[in-house]
């Protein structure tokens, strides 16, 4: 009794992190223990999980460590001991150079039985200079090995893009024919049935004006030097300037004869260079033409699945584009071709239909090819007639340029390709520049291609940014 009564007298403790807080004399009950106080065990004495100061269970821990376990059944494996190497030693100063001591260069290198000749270094990263040089020098002799290559087979490139051009710009027709029941093999070997008789016709009709020109100058060449010779304004040159004596000279010179004999082959070359090209082109028009949905299907497959429709929707647009970009200009060069034949009829100019042809063909290249035209037009005109045929040409040739530019063509090609003017003459004259007449024919189809990608690509993704 006095203990307790003392004890209630006696001031209260403040609690504090070292004390237990107690009131009226009750002491506050005393902390779980730790690990280490109940053995390690983890459990307390009424067998539940450890308990943390701030009242949390604790996680069990496993008696020993787990090592490698196999993947396939959680079994414990037990893998070889790891064996040892030797560190590489870092140079100290007063050490012997490696370069003249071999025991200083295996312990520098850190030799052992795994790597005999040293442990390797670090590996170089991407962003080492070597790496980095090596690698853009790589790139650049790739780059230009490639622009060699392409340079080389431009020839080549050109008639396989001019025969793609032509396939796409007839397979419109071929479609068309589908349409009324035939199958495809049919209506290609039609189609090109008809280009054949084409290009047939247009060189049976130059052969029959050109091989009577021949032997017409042929047989008038004496009669020319005899005027000539008649010619008193010539004659009177000729006493001042000695103009037959070089010419003579010249002629009869080695070095005009040799430079005669190359010109002649060299035109030779060329007549036998455009006949094989030609031959070649239509060859892969043929080929190209028969297999283009094959070849449609397979660059469409390149495109990602989640945009392969919208990029087969783009791509038959732009191919039906070049289809009426093509048909359109055989429809304008069809116009020009027959109106030319009409007038020269009436006119009574010879070679009337070589010359139409010749008119149609030339009409096919854009902006320069009405006037090459109607050039030769006039000129065999002024040949084989008088001034008179030459004026009456150029005012016709004049006359129907205007209305081909103002109205046909803006025409025809409103409705079939949809370009704005001043984007096919710019179109019209990088082409020209960058690949002759090809380039000039592949311009307007490309420049409506890109218009067409920029209307429905980069328009629409700028609206959303």
């Amino acid at each position: 009794m006095p203990d307790e009564t003392s004890r209630e007298d006696e001031p209260e403790t403040a609690p504090g992190p070292d004390r237990p807080e107690t009131r009226h004399g009750v002491p506050a009950p005393a902390p779980p223990a730790d690990d280490d106080e109940n053995g390690g065990d983890g459990e307390t004495a009424g067998g539940a999980g450890s308990v943390a100061p701030s009242g949390a269970l604790r996680p069990e821990e496993p008696d020993e460590p787990v090592g490698e376990r196999d993947p396939a059944t959680g079994a414990p494996v037990s893998l070889p001991p790891t064996p040892a190497f030797t560190e590489r030693v870092p140079p100290e100063p007063g050490t012997p150079d490696p370069a003249h001591d071999v025991e200083q260069r295996r312990r520098e290198a850190g030799v052992d039985h795994r790597f005999p000749f040293g442990r390797p270094g670090q590996p170089l990263g991407r962003a080492h200079p070597f790496v980095f040089g090596f690698t853009a020098a790589l790139g650049v002799i790739t780059a230009w090995m490639l622009v060699k290559a392409a340079t080389n087979a431009k020839s080549v490139i050109v008639m396989i893009i001019v025969a793609m051009f032509l396939a796409v710009g007839l397979n419109p027709a071929v479609e068309r024919l589908r349409r009324f029941g035939f199958p495809r093999s049919a209506a290609v070997a039609s189609v090109f049935l008809v280009v054949i008789l084409f290009f047939a016709g247009f060189v049976a009709s130059l052969v029959q004006p050109v091989s009577e020109q021949v032997t017409e100058l042929r047989h008038n060449i004496p009669e020319y030097v005899q005027q000539l010779q008649d010619n008193r304004t010539l004659a009177d040159w000729d006493k001042r300037y000695g103009l037959l004596d070089r010419a003579e000279k010249a002629v009869t010179s080695e070095d005009f004869q040799k430079s005669l004999t190359d010109t002649a082959t060299g035109i030779g070359k060329v007549a036998v260079n455009g006949v094989f090209q030609t031959i070649t082109i239509l060859i892969l028009t043929l080929y190209f033409l028969s297999s283009l949905p094959q070849i449609k299907t397979f660059f469409y497959q390149l495109a990602p699945r989640s945009r392969r429709a919208r990029v087969a929707l783009l791509g038959d647009e732009i191919l039906d584009r070049i289809g009426g970009y093509v048909a359109g200009q055989f429809t304008i060069a069809f116009i020009a071709g027959v109106c030319s034949y009409v007038f020269l009829s009436i006119v009574g100019v010879k070679y009337a239909l070589a010359l139409a042809l010749i008119v149609a063909v030339t009409d096919l290249i854009p902006l320069v090819g009405a006037t090459i035209g109607a050039a030769v037009v006039c000129l065999v005109a002024f040949l084989t007639g008088d001034l008179t045929d030459l004026i009456v040409c150029a005012i016709f040739y004049l006359i129907y340029q205007q209305v081909e530019n103002y109205l046909v063509y803006p025409r025809v090609m409103k409705r079939t390709v949809d370009v704005q003017p001043a984007v096919t003459i710019v179109a019209a004259l990088v082409g020209a520049a960058l690949l002759g007449v090809v380039g000039a024919l592949l311009a307007i189809p490309t420049a409506a291609a890109i218009s067409l990608l920029i209307r429905e690509v980069v328009m629409p993704r700028q609206e959303t940014l």
